[in-house]
C-alpha cells in the first residue's frame, strides 16, 4: 500500500453513518488523544447527546474520514460566535500518516465560507502542522481559553488557500 505517497488517493470523506459513532466514541476515549487535544472524553450518554445535537444542526457539516475504506475519524465545521470553525478527530493509529491533512484538504473544498477558524491546543504540534499545510495561518500569540487550556487560533482566509 505504501506510505504517505499517494495518501490523498487512499483518503476519502463521506457523510456520517450511524455505524461510525461507536468508532468516534472509542477514539475520543483514548487518553493520549484526550491529552493531545486537551479536550475531555465524554461518557456514553453525554457523547450520544452531543452527537445527536450535532447531527440535527443543519448549520453543522460533518464527515467521516476513511483510509482505504476503514473509518479513521471525523471532520466537522460549525458556526461559532466569531465565525465558522473546523475541527477533526482521528483515531491514534491514523496519526502521522498524512490522513488528517488529506481529509481536511478535501473537506475544505466543500466549505465556501471564509474566513474559517480552528482552535488547537498550543502543545498539539501535529494538529498545528495539519492546519498550516492546509493553508491556515496563526492569528497571534497563544490565548488562554475559558477551560484554562493554552490554545492557538488559526485562520483560513481564502477559498484558494484550502
Amino acid at each position: 500500500m505504501g506510505g504517505p505517497q499517494g495518501i490523498e488517493r487512499r483518503v476519502r470523506v463521506r457523510d456520517v453513518e450511524p455505524d461510525d459513532l461507536p468508532i468516534y466514541f472509542e477514539n475520543q476515549r483514548d487518553p493520549v488523544a484526550v491529552e493531545m487535544a486537551a479536550f475531555p472524553a465524554r461518557d456514553h450518554e453525554a457523547f450520544t447527546a452531543h452527537w445527536s445535537k450535532i447531527l440535527e444542526d443543519e448549520t453543522t457539516l460533518t464527515r467521516t474520514v476513511l483510509l482505504d475504506g476503514e473509518v479513521a475519524g471525523s471532520l466537522m465545521s460549525w458556526v461559532a460566535d466569531d465565525g465558522r470553525e473546523v475541527g477533526y478527530w482521528l483515531g491514534r493509529s491514523f496519526w502521522g500518516k498524512g490522513v488528517a491533512t488529506a481529509a481536511l484538504a478535501a473537506f475544505l473544498h466543500e466549505i465556501d465560507e471564509r474566513p474559517l477558524f480552528a482552535h488547537v491546543a498550543s502543545h498539539n504540534i501535529g494538529s498545528i502542522r495539519v492546519l498550516e499545510k492546509c493553508g491556515f495561518t496563526r492569528t497571534g500569540q497563544p490565548i488562554l481559553a475559558d477551560d484554562g487550556v493554552e490554545e492557538l487560533v488559526l485562520v483560513l482566509r481564502t477559498k484558494e488557500d484550502g
